[in-house]
């Protein structure tokens, strides 16, 4: 069984839940990076390395919630829950998103599966005019041994599952 399989089939303990309207989350850019570095310090108090716990999830964290900021979307809510489960962090963060888009993320998400992650993220890096969601999303795989899958949620809504393995990580 694979990994994605065992943490799909195994229960997550919700740690935080963050609900905030889109016109007011991308009112101002910061707001990503402001509420990464927040939930980041409310979860990883009981961490082995709490600091370094932290500094990993409100990175991560942060490339999604850019993600979604770019979505343009003014109507609807961001809804970002945070769980665990021993070693593995579970971001679930859902946002309004136009079918065009979801498509697109939906494509991007299939494409990690190929085996070639780390070929692919050094190829992505390297070209100017790849999109910054492939960037990021290759980022989290490779950088992080994130899983990552698409759920479509509500009518236009889109939600990103990323189970973070961070306490296994060595650097």
């Amino acid at each position: 069984m694979k990994r994605q399989e065992a943490i799909t089939n195994t229960a997550f303990e919700q740690l935080l839940k963050l609900e905030i309207e889109m016109a007011t989350f991308t009112a101002d850019w910061l707001h990503c990076d402001q509420l990464s570095n927040y939930i980041a310090r409310m979860v990883s108090h009981d961490r082995r390395d709490p600091l370094r716990h932290s500094n990993l999830l409100s990175s991560a964290l942060n490339e999604l919630l850019e993600m979604s900021f770019r979505s343009d979307a003014q109507e609807g809510e961001l809804v970002c829950d945070l769980y665990r489960h021993e070693q593995t962090e579970r971001i679930e963060l859902s946002f309004p998103c136009p079918s065009q888009q979801r498509r697109f993320y939906f494509e991007l998400v299939d494409g990690l599966n190929d085996g070639e992650k780390l070929a692919n993220y050094v190829r992505v890096i390297a070209d100017e005019t790849a999109p910054i969601a492939q960037a990021v999303l290759l980022g989290l795989a490779v950088n992080y041994d994130a899983d990552i899958e698409l759920r479509a949620s509500a009518a236009d809504a889109l939600t990103f599952v990323v189970d973070l393995p961070l306490e296994r990580l060595l650097n």
